[in-house]
């Protein structure tokens, strides 16, 4: 039997404090290995973002540092989301981590950002939502785990 070897790890987050967690987690898993990490985060829809009232972007506290009106561009977007990656990496003290942004359907960005950087474990997190919105909407974890060919490692951030 053939032993695969862990090489990359992409860890995806999002601005839900759980990231902390998920960030962790995945950094441990891909440090038992000696595994390189990559840090993704997915802007999907700009405008999501830009209502300080319901923005996903209010998990993150750092986001106070910036101007409201800079949500309100995809180039702030990406500024506030590349702040946010190197918090997360200065936080896991590793200077060799790897931090890419991309933009679109959220699963559908995961995948194809492991198929680019040729990782062999995506790390995400389960927000374990209420069945009704599952019944709705289903999870970006679960599409991601029906479509992707590689290992998948769900991190549970179930609030207690």
């Amino acid at each position: 039997m053939k032993t695969v070897k862990i090489k990359k790890v992409l860890i995806a987050v999002d601005y839900d404090p759980s990231s902390k967690k998920v960030s962790e987690t995945g950094y441990a898993f891909a440090q038992s290995m000696s595994a390189e990490v990559i840090l993704l985060h997915v802007i999907a829809d700009p405008l999501y973002y830009s209502s300080t009232d319901f923005s996903p972007i209010t998990g993150y506290l750092g986001y106070k540092d910036f101007n409201p009106a800079i949500l309100d561009t995809m180039d702030g977007l990406k500024e506030v989301t590349d702040t946010y990656l190197k918090k997360i990496k200065e936080h896991l003290g590793d200077e060799k981590i790897t931090c890419v942004i991309k933009e679109g359907v959220l699963a559908t960005e995961i995948i194809q950002a492991s198929i680019a950087t040729h990782a062999d474990v995506i790390v995400i997190g389960s927000h374990s939502r209420g069945w009704l919105e599952k019944a709705l909407m289903g999870t970006v974890t679960e599409s991601v785990l029906k479509g992707s060919k590689i290992p998948v490692l769900i991190v549970p951030t179930k609030k207690n």
